[in-house]
């Protein structure tokens, strides 16, 4: 059995390649500073570690003697996260961790990195966009990258870069877009919102701990996208949701002031469907439902 290493196991997309990890044999051993919830903890193996602590990590590290490393933890704050220093406390831990694994035995690591890498002021994205970050989250992360694959290339370690788009779904935080709308239909009441002509690319939670776990289980490497691919106009989303959950006229288009944001940022697919042979298992009707169903239950007493 395959044992691989998962860090940020109990943040919102972390919880969600535990299951698929298990499904494809993987032995999981998680390294957190939460405990697990729900069933799926029963069948791996937790280690109570601060990643930015180096020698815990690097004594947890080895003991677990694993083969494969899935990183996903970063400082996430919604609000927060953007221009934090935290970002190069993070770099410098995830530095740390991939010289440890692969100082333990370890061959092949997955990291977790962000559409925000690249340059939002033109067609975003495509192969021709170029990696020009405007925030200290997307440069921690493209100099984290470019960290780990000139490592990697002095030490034949096998790494696989995916970025991440725009992501929702159950246990989101309830300040972002779709679960802020979705907590306040649900509760009927009035949300208002921008123009929302921005576009975005949206993929379901679990589709994305999915993907994840694919790329784990696979000899990919380098970076690529990890999103739907499909351009859809905020607005739309926001809308549909609000037919789903069976609401008139609580969302407000408009009322909220627009923001000085990119107008288009769509995740280019072609390799997630050619190299790793990848596609989502929901439709964003089936994941807006599940998020309404979700936070309907989270009202119950």
């Amino acid at each position: 059995m395959t044992r691989i290493v998962v860090t940020g196991a109990s943040g919102f997309i972390g919880r969600h390649t535990l299951r698929p990890l298990l499904e494809r044999g993987f032995e999981v051993h998680v390294l957190s500073r939460r405990r697990l919830e729900g069933d799926v903890a029963a069948r791996v193996s937790e280690h109570e570690v601060d990643l930015l602590d180096a020698d815990a990590t690097e004594a947890a590290v080895s003991t677990i003697g694993a083969t494969h490393l899935l990183h996903l933890a970063w400082f996430a704050e919604h609000g927060k996260f953007w221009d934090a220093r935290e970002n190069l406390d993070w770099v410098e831990a995830t530095s740390r961790l991939v010289e440890s694994f692969e100082s333990a035995g370890g061959t092949r690591a997955v990291f977790a990195g962000t559409c925000a890498e690249y340059d939002w002021t033109g067609d975003c994205c495509n192969e021709e966009t170029p990696l020009r970050p405007a925030t200290v989250y997307g440069a921690s992360k493209h100099a984290a990258r470019q960290l780990v694959e000139s490592y990697a290339a002095s030490t034949g370690l096998s790494v696989a870069w995916g970025r991440v788009f725009f992501t929702y779904g159950p246990g989101e935080q309830p300040t972002r877009i779709v679960a802020s709308v979705a907590r306040a239909l649900v509760a009927g009441e009035n949300v208002a919102c921008s123009d929302g002509t921005q576009v975005r690319d949206f993929l379901y939670v679990e589709d994305l701990g999915s993907a994840f776990a694919a790329l784990a289980d696979s000899s990919v490497e380098g970076a690529l996208d990890v999103g739907s691919g499909e351009p859809l106009a905020l607005r739309d989303v926001l809308l549909r949701l609000e037919q789903l959950a069976g609401s008139e006229d609580l969302v407000r288009l408009g009322e909220a002031p627009a923001r000085d944001e990119p107008a288009r940022i769509v995740a280019d697919t072609r390799r997630l469907h050619s190299d790793l042979k990848w596609r989502p298992s929901y439709t964003l009707d089936d994941g807006l439902e599940r998020t309404l169903s979700w936070w309907r239950e989270s009202r119950d007493p």
